[in-house]
């Protein structure tokens, strides 16, 4: 293990999706702890993502490699990596190592340390645990798994008008996130517009369907379908804004994709759908939140991204509307016994 002050200026290499990025934050935290006082960055995919770590206070610069676009050509590489020449990192950790083109701009840091993330094979160790693991030649172990998404003011504001202007003060608000990034974790818009509904009638909640630009039609879809009318913010938050407003809700339900860990980072409980992906690598984080799962369904967790049952998507139809009020009827009030 070197010693402590060899690693004062850290680069972290990770240009994934959110809900990869947020379960990240625990290593940086233990890194912060590990390390006071050194000096952290990351390099992240895209400029939305970057925004995750604009309040983190263990985070001192946010790099963007943007593969697909500002970065596309040779002689943008070639700025970025003469930038991060310039910052003489000495430890550098990649948690990208199937990307060829983060390793050319890990060489910018050359010679330094290198610690290189290596997925187990072993799928049900949490990505968390996994991450974390990447850092034990440091001498760091058991740390806090829990993980942080910090908000600034502007967000916070942001979300108390949201909920001032609909009236939500001192009501039980419940978002619903029915979008993700792979089809296999869909849990379908008839489900989620007879879940809306339910809320509304048997808890008087208030409910609110999340999500980003892509999720514009199929919360309009879930909308038209209800009687309820639920709020639609799909497209109209920043990640950050998003944070603020689930903070600032009693409960999500969603599928395995970022939101949920979005809700999870800002201590905002969940009800997880899962069918095709593994909660024991990629479920929620901490205590108080809901797996379900179908029961009854052999290739569950298959760990696709494409369903190939007989019977599509299998898994996640057999998760049913009342096995969901259930769980929420159970985490708000475990003292009831049923919905009215």
């Amino acid at each position: 293990m070197g010693k402590d002050t060899d690693s004062k200026n850290i680069l972290i290499i990770k240009p994934g999706a959110i809900g990869d990025l947020l379960q990240l934050t625990p290593v940086i935290r233990a890194l912060a702890t590990r390390y006071p006082g050194s000096r952290i960055s990351i390099l992240v995919g895209t400029r939305a993502t970057a925004t995750l770590f604009k309040c983190n206070p263990y985070v001192a610069e946010t790099l963007v490699f943007d593969r697909r676009g500002e970065h596309g050509s040779l002689s943008s590489l070639l700025k970025l990596w003469q930038h991060m020449r310039r910052m003489k990192y000495n430890l550098v950790i990649n948690f990208q190592r199937s990307n060829l083109k983060t390793w050319l701009l890990a060489t910018a840091a050359l010679p330094c340390r290198a610690l290189i993330y290596h997925k187990t094979r072993n799928q049900s160790v949490h990505v968390v645990d996994n991450y974390l693991d990447t850092l034990t030649p440091l001498g760091i172990f058991g740390q806090n798994r829990n993980l942080e998404l910090a908000v600034g003011d502007e967000d916070e504001r942001f979300a108390e008008a949201l909920f001032s202007s609909n009236k939500y003060g001192g009501e039980l608000v419940i978002a619903l996130n029915p979008g993700a990034s792979h089809p296999v974790n869909h849990w379908g818009a008839d489900r989620f517009a007879a879940l809306a509904d339910a809320l509304v009638k048997g808890l008087s909640a208030k409910v609110i369907i999340i999500g980003g630009p892509e999720d514009i039609v199929l919360a309009k879809e879930i909308s038209s379908a209800t009687a309820s009318r639920p709020l639609v913010l799909c497209g109209n938050t920043t990640l950050l804004q998003l944070g603020a407003v689930l903070k600032r809700c009693s409960l999500l339900i969603s599928g395995d994709t970022g939101p949920l860990h979005l809700a999870t980072a800002v201590g905002t409980r969940v009800v997880a759908l899962f069918g095709a992906a593994d909660p024991a690598r990629t479920g929620p984080v901490g205590t108080g939140h809901r797996v379900l799962q179908a029961h009854g369904v052999a290739c569950r967790p298959c760990r696709r991204r494409v369903c190939t049952s007989g019977i599509d998507l299998e898994c996640m139809k057999k998760i049913s509307t009342q096995e969901v009020l259930d769980a929420v009827r159970e985490m708000l009030n475990p003292e009831r016994t049923e919905i009215v």
